[in-house]
């Protein structure tokens, strides 16, 4: 397993104690794929420190030996950004024993959390204190803190929240020279220099390890209607996200939109799934609105906005949800979107973003282009409107074969990134690049922002031992 010196070995394990070695090679096997089994790789040694301490002592001994690190968390990625590669020098630091809520400053409306904890565990924590965590995504029940601060995640509710960069007001890192950065201020107006939490949000590991946070809540919510609609089109979908918009303002917390094919996918592949309306319809959204008064007129509002939208043929068929049941059903048939591709053979995804306004068209140009350019494929197309974000995932054509497929994918994931460029899109909008999209990025970024990005890179991590390989 280790191809690590001996003498490092045991000055590790001083740090950490045999607790935090991983040296099962079953064990191992989850620290090196990801949960699609899409990237692996070899390490010397997986190490699971307990303290922003035991992390600064093991990557000042890491330093020295001139050994790389991979920062991990629940390792639920879609980029590889969290897998080390195929050399077996490299050390996995995972941080899954570093799970303590350190402190609950209702006042404040923060929570501060070590980056170890479960994002659903956060949620509970924030419940606990009669407010709200408002992060949420498909992989909540095992993705961690510090996860969603290293990828900038986003999840359902960006639409009102924003991304994690918005939810984070301070945090602690270790520098790649072992240095503790305890920059864990619960402050909304700071004027004091370079905000250099913002360096760490996104960065994926390659800057330094984020270790604990200060994060921001939000009053709880009382009150919730949610609505499964049917629409003719994707630009119905625009149409209807600002009639929304203007008559719900921020109550508007979710809006999610779904092909035809994304959903028959969940239909075919989930269990306890089941057909809404009497007919299928090309395009859907799920709508949530929210507030924190008990008895807020939800679905007087929504009501409303549907039977304007009715009346200029954005939607075609509603269904209002009227219990916690269903509308947990609700958001099983969205959040089962990913799950249930992957029954269809080899899924490749592509997580982009384009202006709000330029949705419709995008969908249109891509489909064109990849129906003409590769016949046959299945477009699954969903995300979250609000913030012009599509996973524009394909799926192979009906009784083909998984390898020619497979071996199309970078010609097809050009193709997308091309229509997305031309869109002055983003390669990449909540899942970050890791190992998956770094050469791309090469293509698509400005060369100015690939250098400046280079330049920090070198100014944090001159030795270039903070999960190389990835995003650069």
């Amino acid at each position: 397993m280790s191809m690590l010196d001996q003498r490092l070995l045991q000055d590790l394990e001083k740090v950490v104690g045999e607790a935090g070695l991983v040296r099962d090679e079953q064990r191992l096997q989850s620290y090196l794929s990801d949960w699609r089994n899409a990237y692996r790789g070899k390490a010397a040694l997986v190490v699971r420190p307990a303290s922003t301490e035991q992390v600064a002592a093991v990557v000042r001994l890491c330093s020295a030996a001139g050994v790389a690190l991979v920062p991990q968390g629940g390792n639920t990625g879609l980029c590889g950004g969290s897998i080390p590669d195929g050399s077996g020098t490299q050390v996995v630091l995972s941080l899954t024993r570093m799970t303590q809520i350190r402190d609950v400053d209702a006042g404040n409306e923060t929570i501060t959390v070590e980056a170890g904890v479960l994002l659903q565990r956060l949620q509970e924590a924030a419940a606990e204190a009669g407010r709200l965590f408002p992060l949420s995504l498909g992989a909540e029940g095992s993705c961690t803190v510090g996860g969603n601060l290293a990828t900038n995640a986003g999840g359902t509710a960006v639409l009102r929240y924003g991304n994690m960069r918005d939810l984070v007001l301070g945090l602690e890192v270790v520098l790649p020279d072992g240095r503790i950065w305890n920059g864990l201020r619960g402050l909304r107006k700071d004027n004091t220099g370079y905000d250099l939490k913002h360096l760490f949000v996104g960065s994926e590991g390659t800057l330094g390890i984020i270790t604990a946070a200060v994060l921001k809540l939000y009053p709880a919510v009382r009150s919730r209607t949610t609505a499964w609609v049917a629409l003719p089109s994707p630009q119905a979908a625009v149409d209807l996200i600002g009639r929304m918009r203007a008559l719900c303002g921020d109550r508007l917390t979710g809006f999610e939109l779904m092909s035809r094919q994304s959903v028959e996918f969940v239909l075919r592949h989930v269990a306890g799934c089941s057909e809404l309306f009497a007919e299928p319809h090309p395009w859907y959204v799920l709508i949530e609105l929210s507030d924190t008064l008990v008895d807020a007129p939800l679905a007087e509002m929504l009501e409303s906005g549907l039977g304007e939208a009715f009346e200029q043929g954005e939607a075609l068929d509603a269904v209002v949800a009227s219990s916690e049941a269903q509308v947990a059903a609700l958001w099983k048939l969205r959040e089962g979107i990913s799950e249930a591709q992957n029954h269809e053979g080899p899924s490749l995804k592509h997580d982009i973003s384009v202006p709000v306004s330029r949705i419709p068209a995008f969908i249109a140009q891509a489909d064109a282009r990849l129906q003409q350019a590769f016949p046959g494929v299945r477009i699954v197309a969903y995300g979250h409107v609000g913030d012009g974000n599509l996973h524009y995932n394909i799926s192979k054509p009906l009784g083909s074969e998984d390898a020619p497929f497979k071996a199309q994918a970078e010609a097809i994931m050009q193709l997308i990134y091309d229509v997305t460029a031309a869109f002055a899109g983003s390669i990449s909008a909540e899942h970050g690049l890791g190992q998956a999209k770094r050469e791309a990025a090469r293509r698509y970024k400005d060369p100015l922002e690939l250098e400046l990005m280079r330049t920090l890179k070198n100014a944090l991590d001159p030795a270039g031992l903070m999960n190389p390989g990835k995003l650069l």
